[in-house]
């Protein structure tokens, strides 16, 4: 089918796609054509579509056949559209919202300040696997039997994606704002930062699925070859 189609029925696709150069305006390119241009698999994307829309849909031997150049380039390319991106679009939202208190509103204030926790819990994560565990993993892709970087791999899991610090303070977060936000603030810019919040939390859960239940058992295995 053409990609655009794709697009148009789950409009919530186009920031994954968007994270490998794939822009609007597709016309009626098929998914192969579009990743041609871009030189992708296109078994590869359509896997990654799939597995970001159905929480029941979650092919651990398919994504596993996969080289973990292209897990770690996906992977990559999630934590800059984290950091270029989602932040900067909650924080442009939630400092209007903060605002719209007038300084007199200490529930924003404190909303405010658990923004900022989880945002210097996921930048560390990210720059954690942009020093240290993607260079591991790759180096260990290319057959390198002793690494320059000595990376401890982490611990198998299976669904414990709660354990991320990150997603622990999302959901902290959003719980404040809705039982306990009060005072002056504009409900308009109240909603778009949950929503906002709601759509990383998605974003963050479903990479950690390919994170720690792909990369991470591929790594185990390279380790123990």
């Amino acid at each position: 089918m053409p990609l655009s189609t794709a697009l148009e029925l789950h409009p919530t696709l186009i920031p994954l796609v968007s994270r490998f150069g794939i822009r609007l305006g597709l016309g009626e390119k098929s998914v192969a054509a579009v990743c041609a241009e871009h030189h992708m698999e296109p078994g590869f994307l359509l896997t990654l579509m799939n597995t970001y829309l159905f929480e029941e849909y979650f092919p651990e031997q398919k994504l596993k056949s996969f080289h973990v150049s292209q897990l770690v380039d996906y992977l990559d390319k999630t934590n800059a559209y984290y950091l270029h991106q989602q932040l900067p679009n909650i924080e442009r939202h939630l400092g209007s919202l903060i605002a719209s208190g007038g300084g007199e509103n200490k529930n924003l204030a404190l909303i405010g300040r658990f923004f900022a926790r989880f945002k210097e819990s996921l930048t560390a994560s990210i720059e954690y696997d942009t020093r240290e565990w993607f260079p591991y993993c790759l180096a260990l892709s290319r057959g390198e039997a002793q690494p320059t970087l000595a990376v401890t791999p982490p611990p198998l899991q299976t669904d414990n994606e709660d354990e991320d610090p990150a997603v622990s303070l999302l959901r902290d977060l959003r719980s404040i704002m809705v039982r306990h936000l009060g005072g002056e603030y504009n409900d308009n810019l109240a909603y778009a930062v949950i929503f906002a919040l709601d759509s990383i939390e998605h974003d963050i859960r479903q990479h950690n699925r390919i994170r720690n239940r792909i990369l991470t058992p591929v790594i185990h295995a390279l380790c123990h070859a």
